[in-house]
């Protein structure tokens, strides 16, 4: 085995014990909780939209703690205004200046907590941060944390009081996720999981920030061969050229899929992406960036299908 091999290896082997502390509070969920931890290895925001009571803060939460990152949550409502998120300017009256007071948004990792019952406004706060790391305020700009990285949720019941997330905030997320509801035997376990305390509680930290700073720098330098880049570069296009589409995946879309991909191969030990990681990372990377025709609706096309049609038609490369 190659000394990079061998580096991957390690790599692997931490990322599953982040895997595995997750997994004691978000029970039968492991492919869920694979996706945010590939997601989080390439520094990527995550959208998770599912029905209340699912484990969707928990989910954060449980991920802050094992990452070993610092943790805010902002709980969004129609009254939230943008500086409650990025902070504001305050008069101090004994320097006799404006002095800066950070808002909750300066952590390493943000819960965007029902992030569709904010106005729009407020919406918009998190563009700059979430694209560029650094937000403005008052004509000065303030670097992000590093690592830094938002989990939004996203309530797909209850529309009455929500406004929808322009394409441009979608866009930046690098995977949107489903709960989805457990079995009754991991129900079962979950009830009996939480009869004295919350298991998140007991979450124990596995990483450290620089850690995972390393981590990710790990899955930069994994090896996408050319032929597969084109492979993604030829599936985002068509994604724009479908008929049922009125606005494709941008090109934010092929580099999400690339960087998935490399942290994909490397969550499993790999130092090198095949077609199968990208198949598979297609769907939670490209399905939420796309906007749909209304006759797609009227058929009652979604955007998971178009996304499974585009990937059957493309032949994989040799």
């Amino acid at each position: 085995m190659t000394t990079a091999a061998l580096k991957y290896q390690e790599v692997a082997g931490r990322i599953n014990d982040v895997l595995n502390e997750v997994g004691k509070v978000i029970i039968g969920k492991r492919e869920v909780v694979t996706l945010a931890v590939t997601s989080i290895l390439c520094n990527g925001h995550i959208l998770i939209e599912d029905a209340p009571g699912l484990g969707k803060t928990t989910l954060a939460k449980a991920l802050s703690i094992a990452v070993g990152c610092s943790f805010k949550r902002i709980q969004f409502t129609p009254d939230l205004l943008p500086a409650d998120v990025t902070g504001t300017s305050i008069f101090n009256q004994k320097t006799l200046d404006f002095e800066f007071r950070k808002g909750p948004i300066f952590a390493q990792v943000i819960l965007a907590d029902e992030i569709n019952r904010a106005t729009p406004k407020t919406q918009s706060s998190l563009l700059e941060c979430m694209e560029e790391h650094q937000v403005t305020v008052d004509g000065t700009t303030y670097p992000m944390a590093s690592p830094f990285f938002v989990i939004a949720t996203d309530n797909t019941l209850g529309y009455q009081g929500t406004y929808p997330l322009p394409e441009s905030q979608l866009d930046r997320f690098m995977m949107r996720l489903e709960m989805g509801y457990p079995s009754e035997q991991e129900e079962a376990q979950i009830v009996d999981s939480q009869s004295f305390e919350h298991p998140a509680d007991n979450v124990k930290r596995i990483l450290s920030p620089s850690e995972l700073l390393l981590l990710q720098n790990a899955v930069r330098q994994v090896f996408l061969e050319g032929s597969l880049r084109d492979y993604i570069v030829e599936l985002v296009t068509a994604t724009r050229n479908h008929p049922m589409v009125s606005l494709g995946a941008s090109p934010r879309g092929s580099l999400a899929l690339s960087k998935s991909a490399r942290a994909y191969a490397a969550l499993h030990g790999r130092d090198f992406v095949t077609p199968d990681d990208i198949r598979y990372l297609a769907n939670p990377v490209l399905a939420h960036r796309l906007v749909l025709k209304p006759e797609a609706r009227v058929k009652g096309i979604g955007t998971e299908k178009i996304i499974k049609e585009v990937v059957s038609n493309i032949s994989v490369p040799v």
